[in-house]
């Protein structure tokens, strides 16, 4: 079926409504392709106001012929040929260090074609918006660079940035803290950017726009469906009458997920 012959329902604009741009699938619908969305947000984040975007891709696959493949949520790149990688992430264990490591190697090796020198590499940026303040620091930012021991720090300017935003620390007195406090908007309306909040109105609150969702709304619904059997999955399990076997053929739920639900129950 096309995008545009769905039928939403009453409770699919409802989700629709409620999702925000730190949530994944939604922040890719919206940056997708949307190169004054991406220079806004580029430009709050690395404090500048010269960066031009010239294309912006969500969703970007790289590919690794021996090891992982990774989903970049947003790629997109500068008049500079700089790249850059954006993630939201909102569990703690999805913006680990290493992770970091890992996206910006992967970039740094799209970038080159067999036979290019080295010194072609352009810089890469891998950025983590995270809910919570996953560095445990209480800074609204993190910015980690190379540096090289020698009589203090000194810059070792290789052309690889990480940076996490601290997605709790949404000061309204900053352009970051303003930002952020877009990224947990509902509504487009109390958004501070109007970058923002005009994607984010077309998208929650016309029909045209919530119809171009429909995978996201799949997704939704697959979520809610999960929270039900899960749900379903805990009453059983409490009243202690059903296998672990049984609950799991009631529920719709594998005997694995039923067995680590059962697991957390006891804990």
């Amino acid at each position: 079926m096309k995008e545009r012959d769905r039928k939403l329902s009453e409770e699919d604009m409802l989700r629709v409504r409620a999702l925000r741009l730190i949530d994944d699938a939604f922040m890719t619908v919206c940056f997708d392709g949307y190169i004054e969305g991406a220079q806004l947000l580029l430009n709050i984040i690395l404090d500048r106001d010269d960066l031009t975007v010239t294309e912006v891709r969500s969703q970007k696959v790289l590919k690794s012929l021996r090891g992982r493949d990774v989903w970049l949520d947003i790629y997109a790149t500068d008049k500079e040929g700089v790249r850059y990688n954006v993630e939201v992430q909102r569990a703690d264990k999805g913006a680990d260090i290493k992770r970091a490591r890992y996206h910006s190697s992967m970039i740094d090796a799209d970038m080159l074609n067999p036979g290019d020198d080295f010194s072609e590499l352009n810089e890469n940026y891998v950025i983590f918006i995270t809910e919570n303040d996953v560095m445990g620091l209480n800074r609204p930012i993190y910015r980690i660079e190379r540096h090289i021991e020698a009589d203090g720090y000194l810059p070792f300017n290789d052309g690889e940035h990480i940076i996490y935003v601290n997605g709790s620390a949404r000061v309204p007195e900053t352009a970051l803290g303003k930002l952020m406090s877009d990224f947990f908007c509902t509504e487009a309306e109390e958004m501070n950017y109007k970058e923002l909040s005009d994607r984010v109105r077309f998208y929650k609150e016309t029909e045209k726009g919530a119809k171009t969702m429909g995978s996201v709304i799949d997704e939704l619904r697959e979520e809610g469906e999960m929270k039900a059997r899960t749900e379903n999955a805990l009453k059983m399990l409490a009243n202690n009458k059903l296998t672990l076997e049984e609950v799991a053929e009631y529920s719709g739920l594998s005997l694995e997920k039923i067995r680590e639900l059962a697991g957390n129950k006891t804990a």
